[in-house]
């Protein structure tokens, strides 16, 4: 059954088997290796589900990054700090422009108070942007009259990764080759930082995969890139049948909703 738990498990041994090592965003910046995957994982429900992946990581000695959405519930700051500690990244995964229709000025103020939450639990280097495919607003485009490193942030895989390099992986739409899908998880091929190009996706040396038993074979035979991002949405898997079915039929809805976003905008 794919886009479980079970099955994330045997892709990660998989990548052991044939000597990938593993970073988190932040150390990928610091100390590029040569056959790498950077983990990164956007939290934006469900964070028990977080956890889960959380502990699969920390059982094999690897680390990744968890970009989270923040809902006020006491609980969910108690899982991230239980992420925290078992050795993972923590960041930001902000939406303050889409939760505030355009208007940059509340943004950068809800923007910065989150980001000082999650900084009283775990240290925050790195953030991400949350896709918002219903918004007509990017909120990437917050960085059009604000400058992310002005509160201590070292990086965000958008604008400072070269995915001409690094090969991108996401679960969006609930199969690893989305794009047609994807209203906004998509990467710059040709390192570009307007708004246009940034959503632009461009033929590339990269292969795609549909499933991840795909990448399983790939990886298993040497076919697989030396360096990649895989992007997982945790609420997404599951290992019980009935809620993995559900999120199955609903992330077909939706992948017919973002088709049609998609045509909308041309």
């Amino acid at each position: 059954m794919d886009f479980s738990f079970s099955t994330y498990h045997k892709l990660l041994i998989s990548l052991q088997s044939q000597g990938y090592s593993f970073q988190t965003i932040i150390d990928s910046f610091h100390q590029p290796l040569q056959k790498v995957i950077i983990l990164r994982h956007d939290v934006e429900k469900r964070y028990n589900h977080a956890f889960r992946f959380a502990e699969i990581e920390h059982s094999l000695g690897i680390s990744g990054t968890y970009y989270f959405r923040l809902y006020s519930n006491h609980e969910n700051g108690t899982i991230i700090k239980k992420i925290a500690k078992s050795g993972h990244e923590i960041g930001y995964h902000y939406d303050d422009l889409t939760y505030y229709k355009g208007d940059h000025d509340k943004a950068i103020k809800r923007f910065s108070k989150n980001l000082e939450y999650l900084r009283k639990i775990a240290s925050v280097n790195t953030i991400c942007m949350e896709g918002a495919p219903l918004s007509k607003y990017d909120n990437r485009n917050l960085w059009g009259k604000y400058n992310y490193r002005d509160y201590g942030i070292i990086g965000e895989p958008y604008f400072d990764i070269d995915f001409r390099e690094i090969a991108y992986y996401t679960d969006t739409g609930r199969r690893w080759d989305g794009e047609d899908v994807s209203v906004r998880d998509k990467v710059n091929r040709e390192n570009k930082q307007n708004d246009e190009d940034l959503d632009q996706v461009t033929e590339n040396k990269f292969p795609k995969f549909r499933t991840t038993y795909d990448m399983i074979r790939a990886i298993e035979r040497g076919q697989f890139p030396d360096k990649a991002m895989l992007t997982i949405h945790p609420q997404r898997w599951h290992d019980r049948p009935l809620p993995w079915i559900k999120e199955l039929i609903w992330q077909n809805v939706k992948n017919q909703v973002k088709r049609l976003i998609l045509k909308a905008r041309g």
